[in-house]
């Protein structure tokens, strides 16, 4: 319990002004997101959202995380920090691009454009845009390239925090750069220019809130909001029991280069007393030569998020961040990269593990705490796509579908949720549309399903995973997947079980089915089709202690299948699921509950 000197915690700015401004930064964010989801022109950017708006301080804490994707987020101020340390003179009208992974980025594919917002000659405030484009001049057709054995392999365009805009004018030297490597050129240039007009609305109204209330102010209300926020965080770990606590992820084979597979230690200490956590990543293997490396951004991300998705809700800040300590070790495959390491992926699968064995760790504590594992693996429908589109007289295409469904993981108190995507977006990136890929690209989809009985079953069940099927409209498509969880499931805790498998198939003309390799670059013929199958989340507790009720309601809902009721949770039926008349039949339940009650005993 927290003592009076404790709760007599003061600050210079009233709490209600204080709240006031917080709540008109978040809003200068929210704004720098609509126009960048309004103005950009890939899909994976206007449809799906897998980009990040923030605002950090001028000394590289984040202020305002907005609603962006933790994996994006937590790492903005490693970039600011780069920038500051590269350009020592920011001026108004500035703008720098960075997708070094080497220097405080997630991986190559994420662009951040950074503003430096100076006012009077202080610099105040950056205004972050990460996007993840839909190419970056790999060598082969995907952002995403798993056997890279190095950056020179990977191929994409590094830059590491250069100047793009002067005077608020394109550096026009690095815009050629960029449209000579990039696949779909006017795309990307599309993608960029809404992540400039993003960053400067955020430029143009932080000004006008420093007109408003003037620098002392604001500066005082970014000293207090960090105060007020670690207290938070302080008193949110402080709830928590003091342990040291080991949590173990798997990652699936990959090929000759990882053919077992890659076992991961996440090592989480709880100091209550103190109101600390601290996260040990050291103890993994070596930097491998493929691009699954995680980067010092991405390693800080998980860890984090997976802490903060085990806390009560408090501000995700600096303030807050003080409290929790990442541990990393250099040349560590969940550390920091040593060059020339490829990290063409490391905002994914090893993260997702990472991450799912995080939050996984805290539910070592009691049956009030942590998560199970969420649904992992690019399958599919994460594919990424691309040939040549005859609509626009055999121009190319390329964008990363984002229909994967990936179950979200149970609670203490609370099913998965569908549309969970990865554990590194934490369902803040939207599905993408069927209708609208098939509008924007020459794409044709069969069908797309959710899977019965395809979360892990619990007191509190996974999220089920779906099906998807689609192929070439006319002429050959390419396509790149890159699925974990085709080996390793999503974990239960607690008791709860694992979600099921992931899976991709390859349809041949006649109807015949090929299962593929995770990780796969095939071309589809048309008449050729690719089937995924999603990972679903693991479940939280006994499934036998599920209300059956519960069960009924997944049952009639199609979450759950009747033999999985029976055999799986122990709930017995009457009457038919087609003429609404099931009900639960209360003794045989308890009698089958019984049986498998027994048999998990012996």
């Amino acid at each position: 319990m927290n003592t009076e000197k404790e709760n007599a915690v003061s600050y210079e700015m009233d709490p209600v002004h204080m709240a006031v401004l917080s709540n008109r930064i978040n809003a200068i964010v929210a704004e720098m997101t609509n126009t960048l989801l309004r103005t950009a022109r890939s899909a994976v950017l206007a449809v799906v959202r897998d980009f990040s708006c923030s605002i950090i301080t001028a000394d590289n804490q984040l202020l305002c995380p907005g609603d962006g994707l933790p994996i994006h987020i937590f790492g903005s101020p490693l970039q600011g920090e780069s920038m500051t340390t590269l350009h020592k003179n920011l001026k108004p009208g500035d703008a720098f691009l960075d997708n070094d992974p080497y220097a405080g980025n997630t991986h190559a594919a994420d662009h951040m454009v950074m503003v430096p917002v100076v006012i009077d000659g202080v610099h105040l405030f950056t205004t972050c845009a990460k996007a993840h484009m839909a190419d970056c001049g790999n060598s082969i057709p995907s952002t995403y390239h798993a056997y890279a054995k190095d950056v020179y392999e990977e191929g994409a365009l590094i830059f590491p925090c250069v100047k793009i805009q002067n005077d608020y004018q394109d550096v026009d030297d690095i815009i050629r750069m960029c449209k000579r490597r990039i696949r779909v050129p006017e795309q990307w240039y599309g993608d960029y220019l809404a992540q400039i007009g993003s960053a400067r609305i955020g430029e143009r109204r932080l000004i006008k809130l420093v007109e408003r209330y003037g620098i002392e102010t604001i500066q005082q209300f970014m000293k207090d909001w960090f105060s007020y926020s670690e207290r938070r965080m302080t008193s949110a770990i402080k709830k928590m029991p003091s342990g040291k606590l080991t949590s173990w992820g798997h990652l699936d084979p990959l090929g000759t280069v990882l053919p077992e597979g890659l076992d991961i230690r996440v090592d989480v200490d709880i100091d209550s007393d103190n109101g600390k956590i601290e996260v040990d990543l050291t103890k993994n293997e070596d930097n491998k030569d493929f691009g699954l490396n995680m980067t010092v951004a991405t390693a800080t991300s998980t860890a984090m998020a997976g802490v903060f998705n085990c806390l009560e809700a408090v501000p995700v800040n600096g303030g807050s961040f003080s409290r929790v300590n990442v541990k990393l070790r250099d040349g560590c495959i969940t550390g920091a990269p040593k060059f020339p390491h490829s990290a063409s992926m490391a905002t994914t699968n090893v993260a997702d593990r990472v991450l799912n064995a995080t939050q996984a760790a805290f539910a070592q504590l009691s049956d009030n705490h942590g998560l199970a594992e969420g649904g992992v693996g690019m399958g599919a429908a994460a594919g990424v796509i691309s040939g040549k589109d005859w609509r626009s007289n055999g121009g190319d295409y390329i964008n990363q579908e984002w229909l994967i469904v990936n179950g979200g993981p149970a609670s203490p108190t609370s099913d998965g949720w569908l549309n969970y995507g990865l554990p590194v977006a934490a369902g803040r990136m939207y599905r993408g549309s069927v209708e609208v890929d098939e509008s924007k690209y020459p794409i044709l989809f069969k069908s797309l399903k959710v899977i019965p009985g395809g979360g892990g079953a619990g007191k509190f069940r996974g999220g089920p995973g779906a099906e998807v099927i689609y192929g070439p409209r006319k002429d050959k498509m390419t396509v790149v997947v890159a699925c974990d969880g085709q080996h390793f499931p999503p974990q239960g805790v607690r008791g709860g079980e694992a979600g099921p498998l992931a899976t991709s198939w390859h349809i041949g003309k006649t109807g015949s089915e090929e299962k593929l390799a995770g990780v796969v670059e095939i071309t589809l013929e048309p008449g050729e089709f690719i089937r995924g199958t999603d990972t679903g989340g693991g479940g939280y507790g006994a499934a036998i202690e599920r209300n059956p009720e519960k069960v009924l309601k997944d049952v009639v809902e199609k979450w759950e299948t009747i033999k999985r009721a029976e055999e799986v949770y122990g709930v017995a039926f009457q009457g038919r699921v087609e003429d609404g008349t099931l009900s639960v039949d209360l003794e045989k339940t308890s009698s089958l509950r019984s049986k498998l009650k027994n048999s998990q005993k012996s």
